[in-house]
């Protein structure tokens, strides 16, 4: 009889390995106006198994993608050249679909908007998209 040691060891998933589970394949929408910060997105949804299937760094290109495209979840810069894109946010609202804001401003930068998301603290990394993305969906 062989010994347990020949046997190929699985671990149980991680809790890390179930949230790229739900991530993977979800159509994402970016609205970010700087452009390395919106690269950066970029990458980490991909490391995420997530499809990129917008990406606007102005208010009116953000405003279309929302109104038309197929999204499972949205990241949006809260300040787009210096216009809110809480219109954004709200399109997304009515058609049913997550998002969650990425702000340097924190929470703060939602006040008075009568939005609640969740809010992904710049600078973050891929963990921090992660989780909320994650939690958003």
């Amino acid at each position: 009889m062989a010994s347990s040691s020949n046997w190929p060891l699985r671990s149980p998933p991680s809790a890390k390995a179930s949230a790229l589970d739900k991530l993977a394949g979800k159509r994402v929408l970016i609205v970010e106006d700087e452009m390395l910060v919106a690269l950066l997105i970029e990458d980490f949804i991909l490391q995420l198994g997530c499809e990129i299937v917008g990406m606007a760094m102005r208010l009116e290109p953000a405003l279309d993608l929302a109104r038309t495209i197929d999204i499972d979840v949205a990241i949006l810069d809260i300040n787009l050249a210096g216009k809110p894109s809480f219109p954004v946010a709200e399109i997304l609202q009515a058609r049913g679909i997550p998002f969650v804001f990425a702000s340097g401003y924190g929470a703060a930068g939602l006040d008075g908007s009568g939005i609640s998301a969740p809010v992904l603290q710049k600078p973050f990394d891929v963990g921090d998209v992660r989780r909320l993305l994650t939690a958003a969906l």
